[in-house]
Parts: C-alpha cells; structure tokens; sequence
C-alpha cells in the first residue's frame, strides 16, 4: 500500500464515515427545525439545513447551478490538495493531515449535496442571544485544517526569519 492510499484509508475514510454517520443520526431522529439541548445556554443539537457555502453564501444561486458549483469547487479543491501532497512527498506529516481533513470535509459535504441539494448542518453554539452559525463535521475539519494551515505556516515563517 502507498502513502497515499494509507492515507486516504487510515485518516480520511473513517472521518468521512464519522461525518456522514453524524449526519444520518440526525437526519433519522430530528425533524428539520427541532433539536435537543446538550448544555443549556451554550450548546444543542438542532437539525438545520444549509443550501449555501459556509455561513448560507450562494444560498440565492438556482438549485442546479449551487449543485454543479460545489461540485466543481470540490473536484478542483482535491486536485489541488493532491498536487501539493505529491510535491510535498513524504514531507510533514502533520501538514499532510491538515490537507486530508479538507479532503474528508469537502466529500462529506459534497456527499449532502448530491443527495440533498443541501447540506445537514447540527452543531449549535450560543451565549444567551450571540450564536454561530450552525454546522456539522466535515465544517470542522475544514475549518481545524485551515488554522492549522495557517499555525504551521505562520510557525515555519517565524522560524525561517529567525535563522
């Protein structure tokens, strides 16, 4: 097995299994709209759906032009993703994994949408009236791999400087 089949199999499949199973619970015991408190005031579970990018964006687009998007988008996001994990070879393992959770995030979504023309989002946090958007797992990855993208690069260009 290569290193990028060990990848996929030992880090993205079970991510994206675990996205997907999340979503399903929700999807077959909460009806869209209800949900159920974990800690009062901050925290709920609540079945919403998001026919838009992160935070509702495109949510004005027509149905098949979000859908073809999205796919696009997603399509060209893992060919992008694999080019830079081939460049890097056996590199940094930990930059590795922050580009596979952007892999897991992206099919776990772009799964909701070929399904549903929408993404199942249910992670709920609030403060009294302040909330976040909702959202799901594969929105967790992607934004985890994102600061930590930024961390590491951030970090490397400290210590580049410093030398």
């Amino acid at each position: 097995m290569n290193n990028w089949s060990a990848w996929l199999i030992l880090f993205v499949v079970p991510l994206y299994v675990l996205d997907q199973l999340t979503k399903w619970l929700v999807y077959t015991s909460l009806p869209v709209g209800r949900g159920v408190v974990i800690v009062p005031g901050f925290f709920e579970i609540i079945h919403v759906r998001n026919t838009g990018a992160a935070f509702g964006i495109l949510q004005g687009l027509p149905p098949s032009w979000r859908t073809i998007f999205f796919l696009m988008v997603t399509i060209g996001a893992c060919y992008v993703i694999g080019l830079v994990l081939i460049r890097q070879g056996t590199g940094d393992a930990f930059l590795k994994a922050m580009f596979y959770l952007v892999i897991a995030g992206a099919l776990g979504n772009l799964t909701d949408r070929l399904r549903f023309k929408e993404v199942i989002d249910f992670l709920n946090f609030h403060v009294g009236t302040l909330s976040w958007p909702t959202f799901n797992m594969a929105d967790t990855y992607i934004s985890i791999a994102i600061v930590g993208i930024f961390i590491k690069t951030f970090v490397k260009g400290e210590k580049g400087q410093s030398q």
